[in-house]
Order: C-alpha cells, then structure tokens, then sequence
C-alpha cells in the first residue's frame, strides 16, 4: 500500500544532483497535506546544503501530480481549514522559487490543477510526448487560482485564462510553444533530455546562478527603472565574486576556466 511508503522519495547523486519523487501513485501523487508536508521538509533540508546543485521534482506511477486531495477537501468543508491549506501549498511553492538552485519538473502523464502549479513554479521543465496539463478545477467549480499565479508568470494572459476558463487540456508540444515547459522528449528519452539540461547546469559555477535566480524572480515583480537598479548590484557583486573573476579571466586567456 502506498501508506507504507514515505511520500516523497529522496535521492541524491555524487554531482550534488537531487531528486524528489512524488511518492503516492495510488492517488496520481496529488497534494494532499501528508504529500505538502513532505514536500515543505524536502525543500528546506536542501535549502540549507550547499553540496546541492541542482532539484528535480518527478513523480512515480501514471501520472506527474493531479492538484490537491479532494477527497480530503471536501470531507472537511471550513473555512480555516481551506484557507490553511492553501496558503501550506502556497509555502511550498514559494520555497521552490526560493531554493538558490534551478529546480526541474520532470512531467510524464497528467499534471492539473495545484500539479499544474507545480510545473510553473518549477524554474525548467522537461515533459514526456505523453504528458498533459490543465487547470482544470473550474470543471468542478473550483477556479484554479492559486495554479494562476506562476501560470501567468509562465505564459501569455490570454492563453493563461483560456486555461483557466475552460478547463481544457494542452499536451506537451502545445506547453512548450506557449512557454509552460522548456524541452519535450518521447517517455523512453525523458530521464536523458533532462540529463542534458542538468549537464549544462552543472558546469557553471553554483554562486553564478544562485544570484541570477535570486535576481530573476526579484526583478520580475519591479518596475522597469528599479530593477535595473537591483540587476546592475547583483551584477556588479557577482563580479566581484571569485567564480566571474576567474570566468573572464580564462575568456581573456583563451582557456577553459576552472571553478573551485
């Protein structure tokens, strides 16, 4: 039974690689308070490990992540409790925008709903030829709109609310085009498409990028004038890191760098 196991998976590579598994494919892995929960703890043990490098968040059985438990909503309808709920999955998702490492969903199968939020809250995403997604509570009266947040963040407003309207679902190729996912592969070439990007990742230096994330998501929320004033800091701080003196230096040179 999937109760015997933990609901989140935990692995780690010897490149500082780790991997959080949905771990409750009976139930399509969806995010229930015992799976936020877990989630929440993952995230914050490796916000605070430095040997981490990059966060992939996959998801065993059929399917990436259906949203939330509704089978656990509506057996108790509060008020306090929806809005603890709530704001739990909102605390999740934060922590992954606030991790100083790239984090990458790698999608197979359905992913709706509060798993479609996943997906946009994720810096990069990987999907298979086979995955879906929606943002489809509407269906069951439920506007999605804590999934709206990153959704809008990801792609154009009127493709978000056609979603978000509707109920209908894209599949992978369509999600690429409108910029929900970064790369699509066929199910048999997932784990090596993501391998590809985390390769790429691994060899710029860890510092680098997590100023730029820091940066990126910081400087989305500003207007124009202010956050060039927040990218020229970050980027004259980063120079003076040793990770970006070394990197111009080899450029100058004509050589590869070597990052400590």
């Amino acid at each position: 039974m999937d109760n015997d196991n933990p609901p989140i998976l935990q692995t780690r590579d010897a490149r500082g690689v780790a991997t959080l598994t949905l771990n409750r494919p009976g139930n399509f892995n969806a995010l229930g308070e015992e799976m936020l929960g877990a989630l929440q703890a993952a995230l914050d043990q490796l916000a605070g490990d430095e040997s981490v490098r990059v966060v992939v968040i996959a998801a065993e059985g059929k399917a990436f992540c259906p949203g939330h438990n509704l089978k656990e909503m509506i057996a108790t309808p509060e008020l306090d409790y929806y809005q603890q709920l709530f704001s739990q999955c909102s605390r999740v998702m934060l922590s992954i925008q606030k991790l100083p490492v790239p984090v990458i969903a790698r999608v197979h199968g359905i992913a709706t709903a509060a798993g479609c939020q996943l997906v946009a809250q994720c810096d990069l995403a990987v999907a298979s030829t086979d995955a879906k997604f929606a943002v489809s509570g509407v269906n069951f009266g439920l506007f999605c709109s804590t999934p709206s947040v990153p959704l809008l963040r990801n792609i154009a407003p009127k493709q978000a609310m056609e979603m978000l309207v509707t109920g209908e679902f894209i599949g992978a190729e369509e999600a690429k085009q409108r910029g929900l996912v970064n790369r699509v592969a066929a199910p048999e070439r997932l784990d090596a498409e993501i391998e590809s990007l985390v390769a790429s990742i691994l060899a710029k230096p860890r510092k680098a990028l997590a100023m730029g994330k820091e940066l990126f998501y910081r400087q989305r929320e500003l207007g124009i004038e202010a956050a060039y004033q927040l990218a020229s800091q970050t980027m004259a701080v980063n120079m003076m890191d040793g990770c970006a003196q070394e990197g111009v230096t080899a450029f100058t040179e004509k050589r590869q760098p070597k990052w400590n």
